[in-house]
């Protein structure tokens, strides 16, 4: 354990933020994941719905940094790619 008060302070904090950070990426793969499990199923509506509310999730952590934002534009291409392909498919 630290014995400087500003050193304590630090550790209290790099707990709740991870804390915060481990939660965070959970809801986003999360999100993920109800996309690709629509895609499975041959469902585009459901699949458009479920990336309507994953993109912002997508775009808000990476610009926090969470998530760097050429991974973040790579899942958004990807996940639209395999949408619209659906679509057309069906």
């Amino acid at each position: 354990m630290a014995n400087i008060k500003s050193s304590k302070k630090r550790a209290k904090q790099a707990v709740v933020r991870n804390l915060r950070n481990n939660s965070q990426r959970s809801q986003l793969r999360t999100a993920v994941k109800k996309v690709l499990k629509a895609l499975d199923s041959n469902d585009a509506a459901g699949a458009q719905e479920a990336f309507t509310s994953a993109q912002p999730l997508l775009d808000r952590f990476s610009a926090r940094g969470l998530i760097h934002r050429n991974k973040a534009a790579r899942h958004k291409s990807r996940l639209i790619a395999r949408i619209k392909a659906l679509a057309t498919a069906a």
